[in-house]
């Protein structure tokens, strides 16, 4: 139905949105990518040659995490469902800093497990594998906040028919549960890349930010800033642009193909 609104009314809220959008996403974008090729695309490729593993770590293994979370919470019942929904939702509501030093009090030389850990010599802090936790921490909710709204939507029915039948419960999940989520699947591993591979808070903490071992590309775009070099830094910046661009497209594709099957009101 549309409004009785006057012409102008409707041209002027339309320009205020498109004005605030340029503002804030067009304009910063395009000063991203006109900074980083400044200097031609020789200097721009020398720039971005930073590998940046973290995110093909995490993300495997919050698909792992989330599968199991929202197999578990949407068909079984067991004491303890709803502390394990709450402890998914509890990165989303503490700060990425926090979780970091969370991090550095439990592993770090001076915390809980450091004098294990370094009669052990066992690094967690200041090296890979502290990254990684942080970063799974910071992204395990949305692999299985994705699945858990549309498999709630789609019950039980089709595995229980599945186990009547005398199938197993690994050829249960591979040929009934996981053909159905797929799509939702695929959404939510979008979103987890995307949110691992720009983690700053946490990482920053955990990391000791030692160039070539422990420098993701938020770190690596923040000592190159600090540096003064302004063109790498804003190169390896449109990595991060072009990832969350390709994400939304990626995203919106998703929605406009399968968005029944994303929310489930289709099944």
């Amino acid at each position: 139905m549309s409004t009785r609104e006057p012409r102008w009314v409707r041209w002027t809220l339309i320009a205020v949105a498109l004005a605030f959008l340029g503002l804030n996403l067009a304009l910063p974008l395009a000063a991203v990518f006109a900074g980083a090729l400044a200097k031609g695309l020789t200097v721009y490729r020398a720039a971005v040659v930073e590998p940046d593993a973290v995110a093909a770590i995490a993300v495997p293994l919050n698909i792992a995490f989330g599968l199991a979370a929202a197999w578990a919470v949407t068909k079984f019942d067991f004491p303890g469902k709803a502390l394990l929904i709450s402890l998914i939702d509890l990165p989303l509501s503490v700060s990425p800093v926090v979780s970091g030093l969370i991090y550095v009090l439990l592993f770090g030389l001076q915390g809980w497990a450091g004098p294990w850990l370094r009669a052990h010599d066992v690094r967690i802090i200041f090296a890979v594998p502290g990254i990684v936790l942080a970063t799974v921490f910071v992204t395990f909710p949305f692999v299985a906040r994705e699945l858990i709204p549309l498999m709630t939507e789609q019950g039980r029915s089709d595995e229980e028919a599945a186990r009547s039948l005398g199938a197993s419960g690994w050829t249960t999940f591979t040929r009934v549960t996981l053909p159905n989520v797929r799509w939702a699947l695929l959404y939510g591993v979008l979103l987890c890349n995307a949110r691992a591979m720009g983690e700053f808070g946490a990482v920053s903490v955990v990391s000791g930010h030692i160039r070539g071992l422990t420098n993701t590309l938020p770190l690596h775009i923040e000592i190159l800033y600090n540096e003064y070099n302004y063109v790498a830094a804003f190169a390896v910046a449109s990595l991060l642009a072009g990832l969350a661009l390709v994400t939304l497209v990626a995203k919106s594709l998703l929605e406009w193909r399968y968005g029944d099957q994303l929310t489930g009101s289709g099944h």
